[in-house]
């Protein structure tokens, strides 16, 4: 178990679903991955469902806002920084855009979500009270963040420049380069062909740890969800299911053969 006390600047460290049905979503993720569930009142008869592992927050869902019905659900990704406001103006200064925020989220944060100039969405979080994942790459908890992209090239340079990441060619597959944040593994850039792209678009997508990826593709049908793509083997990494929830949101699941060890970060 690799319990998490702070992420470090331009480390991926939260991810949550909006969805057109709050109280279909919860059940089927808590059925699905077995997370006891939280409910904090957002106002109204708004619920932000916190999903909990071993007794640590692992992700979220909540219900799509009045003024955003007709979006589509899907997972938000969560890069967590420093400073929020000190970071807002670089984003549109490398080119990308703020479509929401810097505000506040209660005492728990403060946050912002940008479209870099490939167009998908991901957003940054300043965190106060809640820092993001209790847990990481343990069965249950987040492991991994994922862009597809039809550019890297634009995508590297935006998130180089913001961030200070840094990329690493995967040496078994050309369309895909895996993410470095101060020397750690952050996360991975899947570039589309052009079929993908054609209906596909730029997407940051989360991955969580599953004890076994086989017996949950089974599961996720079971439940009403769609498994997409797999089980499939992910080189020497595991193996992995994309599927998407009944309400349409798409999610990753892995059995990692060997996860990485959380190692804490002090400055």
């Amino acid at each position: 178990m690799f319990t998490v006390t702070k992420f470090p600047q331009g480390t991926f460290s939260w991810a949550d679903c909006m969805t057109s049905d709050a109280a279909a979503g919860k059940q089927f993720y808590a059925d699905l991955m077995g997370w006891d569930v939280e409910a904090i009142p957002m106002g109204g008869d708004m619920f932000y469902y916190m999903f909990q592992q071993e007794g640590h927050n692992v992700a979220a869902l909540s219900g799509t806002p009045p003024e955003m019905a007709g979006v589509p659900p899907s997972w938000n990704c969560y890069i967590s920084v420093d400073d929020v406001d000190a970071t807002a103006p670089r984003v549109e200064e490398l080119g990308g855009k703020i479509v929401g925020g810097p505000w506040d989220v209660f005492d728990s944060g403060r946050m912002l979500t940008l479209q870099s100039p490939d167009e998908a969405h991901v957003s940054l979080w300043q965190p106060k009270e809640h820092i993001g994942a209790g847990l990481v790459n343990t069965p249950g908890a987040l492991c991994w963040n994922e862009l597809y992209t039809k550019d890297p090239e634009v995508s590297k340079a935006f998130y180089g420049a913001l961030l200070g990441w840094t990329f690493v060619q995967d040496p078994n597959t050309p369309a895909y380069q895996m993410i470095q944040n101060n020397g750690r593994m952050n996360g991975g850039i899947f570039t589309m062909d052009e079929e993908m792209a054609a209906w596909m678009p730029p997407v940051w997508m989360p991955y969580f740890s599953v004890a076994d990826v086989d017996a949950l593709a089974g599961r996720i049908v079971e439940l009403g969800g769609t498994v997409q793509i797999g089980p499939l083997p992910a080189g020497e990494v595991g193996r992995f299911v994309l599927f998407s929830d009944p309400q349409g949101a798409h999610c990753y699941v892995i059995q990692l053969a060997q996860p990485e060890a959380w190692i804490e970060h002090t400055s």
